[in-house]
């Protein structure tokens, strides 16, 4: 069990870090190129956007920019099917879907992303954070297709940020920013820093009301909180901290 403590406590973060944090966002809404990538271009700041390839079409010069300011481009499937218990999924249904089907759309998503941004994606968020396909007793995971494609895959509202030693690349806890204040943020952060975990955030719109909105002035705290050298903090894209860790465990 000491042996195990020790293990929990000397992974090493890049430049004596103590704890890194990943900005995602999913979806590609309009706010997050109209608003949100200029707060981030402002500190320097590098964010990771799942993105649908339709929902990019309808922005394409902003999502242009953000590629050439250096913003990751992740996956978040072509048709962004989740349960169909959602009456807007009920015509992509997930519980409808194959493995194969599943696998053709993550594939048609990526091609799409590299003809419209120029750019290969290598992580991945599952829509609604749901990981599976089918129904009852041919209910089957799709983490092992994602594992294959991406170098990660990311859930949505989990409880707890990911441990660097222990955790599935393919299954990273995705921890809800939305319509929190950064008061709300910092315990998360406090947290994760005592076992030097890696929280990744996850919202959606990016602005300062409305729902499912990630406020601008949280982020604008939480930047310049990491930014502060003395709180010992890695803020980078999810794919960044994703191979650190993947180089780490060699």
């Amino acid at each position: 069990m000491l042996l195990a403590q020790q293990a929990e406590t000397t992974f090493a973060w890049p430049e004596g870090k103590q704890i890194a944090i990943s900005l995602s966002f999913d979806d590609a809404r309009a706010s997050q190129v109209d608003a949100g990538t200029a707060l981030l271009d402002q500190y320097g700041v590098k964010g990771t956007f799942y993105v649908v390839p339709n929902s990019v079409k309808q922005r394409l010069e902003g999502w242009k920019k953000a590629v050439a300011s250096g913003h990751e481009i992740g996956n978040h499937s072509f048709n962004h099917p989740c349960t169909g218990n959602f009456p807007w999924s009920r015509q992509k249904a997930i519980e409808n879907y194959t493995l194969k089907q599943m696998r053709n759309e993550l594939i048609l998503a990526n091609k799409d992303i590299k003809e419209l941004l120029g750019v290969e994606s290598e992580v991945f968020a599952y829509p609604c954070g749901q990981t599976y396909i089918g129904r009852g007793e041919n209910t089957k995971s799709y983490v092992p297709v994602v594992s294959k494609l991406f170098l990660s895959g990311r859930g949505w509202l989990d409880e707890g940020p990911n441990a660097p030693q222990f955790c599935d690349l393919a299954q990273l806890t995705g921890m809800e920013m939305d319509g929190k204040d950064f008061e709300q943020i910092l315990p998360l952060i406090e947290n994760a820093k005592k076992s030097g975990a890696w929280l990744v955030l996850a919202g959606h719109e990016m602005g300062e009301s409305g729902n499912q909105t990630t406020r601008l002035s949280m982020l604008k705290k939480l930047i310049e909180y990491a930014q502060n050298p003395a709180n010992g903090i890695w803020i980078a894209p999810v794919g960044t901290v994703a191979k650190y860790i993947k180089g780490q465990k060699g």
